[in-house]
């Protein structure tokens, strides 16, 4: 077999395998619910280290939600993923189509500062967005 055939199949396989673990990931996040405090996963390493919400924390309910289409809560869990990942991919698509370097020096300062900007924010005393956990 040539070595293109080989590398070929073999991206295919990761390229199937990420697949299949992303579905099984929504399918798990979107038939479960992050909200409830009996969800299994892991706790945040960051916030069980400092207190404080991550800058990903209330990604898996705003997941959640926005698979059950309430857009409303999502924005309340986290509304700086639910803005900035879907406009990080596309300018990513937009660079790799263009030929671009994906990640230039500049915007990984940008999303440096934003990122933590948005953990400074959302832990402020008396911050607007409180993540929608269901108590029971």
């Amino acid at each position: 077999m040539a070595p293109s055939a080989t590398f070929s199949r073999g991206r295919l396989y990761g390229a199937l395998g990420t697949g299949a673990v992303l579905a099984g990931g929504l399918a798990y996040v979107g038939l479960g619910d992050p909200h409830s405090p009996e969800f299994v996963f892991p706790a945040c390493p960051f916030k069980a280290l400092t207190g404080w919400n991550c800058p990903a924390c209330g990604g898996l309910r705003m997941t959640h939600d926005v698979l059950h289409g309430d857009f409303a809560a999502a924005v309340v869990d986290n509304v700086f993923l639910l803005v900035g990942l879907p406009l990080l991919a596309a300018w990513l698509l937009v660079r790799w189509r263009l030929g671009q370097p994906l990640m230039a020096k500049p915007a990984i300062v940008a999303i440096a500062v934003g990122v933590i900007a948005w953990t400074v924010v959302r832990n402020l005393p008396g911050f607007p967005l409180v993540p929608t956990l269901l108590t029971g």
